[in-house]
């Protein structure tokens, strides 16, 4: 089956909590096939775990991404020319109505856009302004 999902740095983060939301257990059981990450989101995941209080939890954080991540054959999807171009329009159209958003945000709706995927993420609001784009929270699926 083909990427459908885009998931977000709080979604992969949440993977790692002692409590995981139920929600995003059950949808990443039903639907972790299906899901990519953007090369932004492993950035994040990578920078914030190196920056750990202590060396010994960002080493754990690390290896605990990668086993989610590459352990799972789940594609790392890249910034490319196609999403560089999107983001460039959808960049100046909306700093042209006053609401420039933040670079790494854009650049993860860019990919999920262009690829025709679903963006996963707790934060939808801060994606919302994007045309075209789909979202999804998976952390509200738990509330059924």
């Amino acid at each position: 089956m083909g990427v459908s999902f885009l998931l977000g740095t709080n979604v992969l983060s949440e993977l790692l909590k002692p409590r995981v939301d139920p929600g995003v257990v059950r949808r990443f059981s039903r639907d972790g096939n299906d899901c990519a990450i953007a090369s932004v989101v492993w950035h994040e995941l990578l920078c914030g775990a190196l920056r750990a209080p202590s060396v010994g939890r960002g080493e754990m954080l690390v290896r605990a991404y990668r086993d989610i991540v590459i352990g799972s054959g789940m594609q790392i999807l890249p910034y490319d020319e196609t999403a560089a171009t999107w983001h460039a329009r959808e960049r100046a159209r909306l700093l042209g109505l006053g609401r420039p958003q933040p670079y790494p945000d854009s650049q993860i709706a860019a990919i999920a856009a262009t690829r025709n995927l679903t963006l996963v993420t707790r934060n939808t609001r801060d994606f919302e302004c994007f045309d075209g784009l789909r979202l999804e929270n998976w952390f509200e699926a738990g509330k059924d």
